[in-house]
Order: C-alpha cells, then structure tokens, then sequence
C-alpha cells in the first residue's frame, strides 16, 4: 500500500452500481511513498514457514531494488479486514447449508473482537451485503444464514463491488490487512465487468483473495481456473475440496495463513504518482527451499 493522509471520495455504495461507474474510485493521496505487502513462505512441500528475518528476502518494485526497507513483521498480527462473498447462485446449491456452517464457524474463529471486523456479501444475479463490517460474530453468522440460493451468477460484479465500494471506503487507521474469501464455482454469467477489471479492483483495495471452489463433479472445470487466476493474482489461494470435509478444512488452512503472515513496508526506487501498475515481487534468498507467495502489484495512486 502507498501510505499516506488523504481523503477516500464517498460515493453511492449501492450493489446494483457494482459494475457501471468505474469513475469513482476513490484513491489515497500519498505523503510517503512507502509500499506495504503482506505475504506468505511455504516450503517445497507447500508447508507455511515461520521464523525468518528482513534479510532472508529481496524486495524488488517495477524491476528496480527496494532502496529501503521501513518495517519488517514475521507473524504479523495487524488488525484484519474480511470481506466473506458466497455465491448464492442455482449452480451452487448442492452443499450450500455445509457451506454456510463452515463459513460461521471460520468468522468465530478469526475475527477478534475490537481488533478485526468482517462483513457478508451474498450474490447471485446482484452483490447483496446481509452483514456490513463488524466485529460481532453473532451478527456476522446471522448474515451467512440469511443467504438463499437462486438466480444467475455475476460473480466478477460482486468482488469489484465489494473492493470499490465496500472494502476501499471502509476507514482505518493504521496499517492493516484486508482478505477476501471468495465461495463459489467460478462460473460467471451475468456480469458487467470482465474478470480482469474485478482482479485490478482487488488489487487497488490491497486484498488477498482466497478462493474455494463449490465445483463438486471431481474435474477441474473453466471456473475453477478463473478462481486461480484471481487467487494468484491477488497473492491468495486456491481451494478445490471436492469432499464436503473438505470445505471446512479449506477455512481452517486459510485461518492458519492469516495467522503466519508475514508483512514488510518499503521504499521504493524511482517511485512516481502517475496511476501506473507497478509490479513487486519478493524472493526468498533460499529460493530452492522457500517459494514466497505475495500480490503481483500495486497502483500508483495519482497525483
């Protein structure tokens, strides 16, 4: 994130704006041209690593070394912002009641009273919030359970809307770290933005996305790769539980990464304010052993 004081523009937050008005995105005026990035270290086995210092990564923005580094956190314990969207859509009807119960019991165990907060979006053909941003547990379960399937599926719609107008106008202060959990089968057909423009969406609001596929006919189809394009681009995720079990055991593995993050703040060289996508990419110096998983970019802000 490029920190700094600045105002965030209001606008009309309603769903069915979601995909329409893409001129009001609100932007952060920077002060300091500082870069935060939360990410994760596996090993080859894909097992998370804990434990390492600052000078076990390189930093690299827009091809260029980092020219200082500001903060270095392994473990990060910085206050979280979830965005939890179920797809509440015909196709996924099957296991949705299992679904849910995960979803409450991942929310109770995750979201930390005065520290975190979290909201619902439900979406079939629209985005639906059922439970906007808190730190009450029992009001978030409640929103998981006022979801009903049907309808069609504008699955890109319902994460741009959740960034733009849920998750980039929710004030903070501080630093801290924002997760989408995204539950659906990946299949889109009714969206107004393209998949691509949700994915930059996530990117400006700074959220990691972690997808678990509702796809439960045991082969990997077109939607499940959409739902690892907008993981991997967002430094997230992929789940496919093909098991019912399964669905639970994705949550308990994403409440365990969000536990053993680590997060880093950085100066970058020849930064410029000019809106432009500046890619980052963090390597571990063991990098046969250690694999880093972290956003691909951030945006500029504008001057």
């Amino acid at each position: 994130m490029a920190q700094g004081s600045g105002d965030q523009k209001s606008g009309d937050s309603k769903s069915d704006d979601a995909a329409g008005n893409t001129g009001d995105i609100p932007r952060i005026r920077v002060g300091i041209n500082e870069v935060n990035v939360v990410f994760t270290v596996t090993d080859k086995r894909g097992k998370r690593v804990t434990g390492l210092k600052q000078e076990d990564f390189h930093i690299v923005d827009d091809s260029k070394p980092a020219v200082e580094i500001r903060s270095f956190h392994a473990e990060t314990n910085l206050p979280l912002q979830v965005a939890l969207l179920i797809d509440a859509s015909n196709s996924v009807r099957d296991r949705f009641k299992f679904e849910q119960e995960s979803a409450i019991e991942f929310l109770n165990q995750t979201v930390r009273k005065s520290y975190d907060n979290a909201m619902v979006v439900g979406f079939d053909a629209t985005p639906e919030v059922t439970q906007d941003f808190t730190d009450n547990t029992e009001a978030l379960a409640h929103g998981v359970r006022e979801l009903r399937p049907g309808g069609g599926t504008a699955l890109y719609d319902a994460l741009y809307y959740a960034c733009r107008d849920k998750l980039l106008k929710q004030g903070h202060a501080g630093a801290m770290r924002r997760a989408i959990i995204l539950l659906s089968d990946g299949e889109d057909n009714l969206s107004h933005v393209t998949r691509e423009e949700a994915i930059e969406m996530a990117q400006r609001a700074e959220a990691i996305v972690f997808t678990i596929s509702t796809n439960v006919s045991g082969t990997k189809g077109a939607g499940d790769k959409v739902m690892e394009r907008i993981a991997d681009a967002t430094g997230g995720r992929a789940f496919f539980p093909f098991q019912i079990r399964d669905v639970a055991n994705a949550f308990a593995e994403i409440q365990e990464e969000l536990r053993s993050q680590y997060a880093v703040s950085y100066k970058p060289a020849d930064f410029k304010a000019d809106g432009h996508f500046r890619t980052i990419e963090i390597v571990a110096s063991d990098r046969k052993n250690f694999r880093v998983r972290a956003r691909r970019g951030y945006y500029a802000p504008a001057q």
